[in-house]
């Protein structure tokens, strides 16, 4: 009877040793992680600017500094902007998550557009 007692201390404690060592493993990722990426704990702000014939652009802003002036749409040709501050800030939004995900650089594609249904006319 002692030895069942003995045996379930000694899986008890070996259960919270594991535990414990996934949590520092765990931990550590995430260190890992935040010391990759330059802008996981970043101040990153999006600033919607005028552009071409009354259209709008965005700026990214990381901490204090201008990373991303884009006046135009991008992926397309021309120098004209988003028709609505709300389309340019729906691109911008997307660009910063990319930043702040450490895609560098913080490409946006047609496709990326479409997906988000800034490009229609109105």
């Amino acid at each position: 009877m002692s030895a069942f007692f003995v045996f379930a201390g000694l899986s008890i404690s070996i259960y919270a040793e594991e535990n414990g060592s996934k949590k520092e493993t765990k931990k550590e990722a995430i260190q890992q992680k935040e010391k990759s990426n330059p802008y996981a704990r970043a101040k990153i702000t999006a600033k919607i600017i005028p552009s071409a014939n009354k259209t709008f652009g965005y700026e990214i802003i990381v901490n204090g500094k201008t990373v991303v002036r884009q006046p135009n749409i991008p992926a397309l040709s021309g120098n004209e902007g988003f028709t609505t501050k709300k389309r340019a800030q729906k691109v911008a939004d997307f660009v910063v998550k990319k930043i702040r995900n450490n895609e560098m650089p913080p490409t946006v594609t047609i496709k990326d557009l479409n997906s988000m249904n800034v490009l229609k006319k109105d």
